[in-house]
């Protein structure tokens, strides 16, 4: 597989690439389940998704119809959708749109963050917090560690933007102990590069309730703000070539 840093338009790799399978069925929510039952799932499937600038810039409003697109209610601000199935090494991409102002992120291992964030237009240095980011940890009642991006990859509101994501799962011996932490191996973001060779020493921030294992579910933060995904693919993480 080849990647050029630079190249940040022309299709989807799930199109050009052998071995991507869809964590969508097209349909409904089949393969995905609700991190805590409470609040309601509000998630839905939507044919199409639109930024509501004069209704309020905060908002993405959606039409419920059977599809490949799905959005996390009419107020961003729903439970955290989870996959049904769990994975180890994986190379993981999706395409996501958010509001002015709105945050989210997938968890690979349902513990390890990749920030979304509406980081467009920003000049101040990047931060664990921005858009791309690897999100720091919550230890003590304050944030540790996180990687920023290295570069500012976001497009503007209202926009589908992407991620590629490379993960390699901890490693454990045969008595159950942990002897290698995971890794984000390369992320993408709109087709940039912004991380290369991440550790991660633990669990990020609002991660789920679960232990660290050699395999583990991929959850979407549904309850920090407006989101919509679509286009979310995985496949048995491969070696990196660079030109």
């Amino acid at each position: 597989m080849e990647l050029n840093d630079g190249d940040a338009h022309g299709d989807a790799p799930y199109i050009l690439e052998e071995g991507w399978r869809p964590l969508l069925n097209g349909k409904d929510l089949t393969g995905w389940h609700a991190k805590e039952p409470n609040p309601p799932l509000e998630w839905f499937t939507t044919r199409g998704v639109r930024w509501e600038r004069l209704l309020g810039p905060a908002r993405l409003a959606g039409v419920r119809e059977p599809s490949g697109v799905i959005l996390n209610g009419p107020t961003g601000r729903t439970v955290n959708l989870v996959t049904d199935e769990k994975f180890g090494d994986v190379e993981l991409y999706l395409e996501f749109m958010i509001a002015k102002g709105s945050n989210s992120g997938v968890y690979l291992h349902g513990l390890y963050e990749i920030q979304i964030f509406d980081s467009f237009g920003s000049l101040e240095p990047m931060k664990t917090s921005d858009g791309g980011a690897v999100y720091h940890r919550w230890i003590d009642n304050k944030g540790v560690g996180g990687v920023a991006p290295s570069r500012n990859a976001s497009r503007r509101p209202g926009e589908w933007q992407s991620y590629q994501i490379w993960f390699r799962a901890p490693r454990f011996d045969a008595a159950g102990k942990k002897i290698e932490n995971a890794r984000f191996l390369r992320v993408l973001h709109n087709g940039l590069s912004v991380h290369d060779n991440v550790e991660l020493e633990g669990p990020t921030r609002a991660n789920m309730p679960i232990p660290e294992a050699a395999v583990n579910p991929i959850m979407l933060q549904g309850d920090h703000g407006p989101v919509a995904f679509k286009n979310i693919y995985i496949r048995p993480l491969r070696p990196i070539i660079n030109r």
